[in-house]
């Protein structure tokens, strides 16, 4: 597993929700953001690995590299969900989980499969600890940069460009990981 692209992966994907998380922050404890969010990005890749393995049952692997069109798709779609109100819940934790799962399930499961198709149950595995580690640390680096006015405001000018550039570079390396470059070229 490439751990550079699993955290270009995490970051473009999670981009727009670390806005999220700021006002969540605010809202709630520090431990029940960090476990909501947790928990909605495992669903996610659990979901993502497991879509992925059944694709791989039927489907070559350089033919899975056409799934990297969708990383790519998303970079230049403007989609307007991202707005996902946000309901009341029991817990808190609950809340955050919710609201992740209803802002970045789309995206996630769009984004992770291509990456995560073909991996083995092992390297799965050290996949969910590397992106909980991140998961971890990227609540505790915005809780404290939350007060930050400057980052906020660079985040709003700049942060959804930067995700579409982060979205682009992930579909090109699917498409040269899966091998579909290459076996494309070989026809040629």
């Amino acid at each position: 597993m490439n751990y550079g692209m699993l955290t270009l992966t995490f970051f473009s994907v999670n981009l727009d929700f670390f806005f999220m998380l700021i006002f969540l922050l605010k809202k709630y404890r520090l431990h029940q953001v960090m476990l909501g969010y947790l928990l909605g990005n495992l669903i996610l890749l659990v979901a993502s690995y497991l879509i992925g393995r059944t694709l791989t049952l039927f489907l070559p692997e350089w033919l899975l590299g056409v799934l990297g069109f969708l990383p790519i798709y998303l970079a230049f779609h403007d989609d307007d969900d991202d707005d996902a109100q946000q309901a009341h819940h029991r817990t808190p934790i609950l809340a955050v989980m919710v609201t992740y799962l209803s802002v970045c399930a789309g995206c996630n499961l769009a984004i992770f499969l291509p990456v995560l198709v073909g991996e083995t149950g092992l390297h799965f595995l050290m996949t969910l600890g590397f992106i909980g580690g991140l998961t971890l640390l990227v609540v505790i680096l915005i809780n404290f940069i939350a007060e930050i006015s400057a980052v906020t405001k660079l985040m709003t000018r700049y942060g959804e460009s930067l995700m579409k550039i982060c979205y682009v570079l992930i579909g090109l390396y699917v498409f040269w990981d899966s091998g579909l470059i290459r076996h494309l070229i070989a026809l040629v």
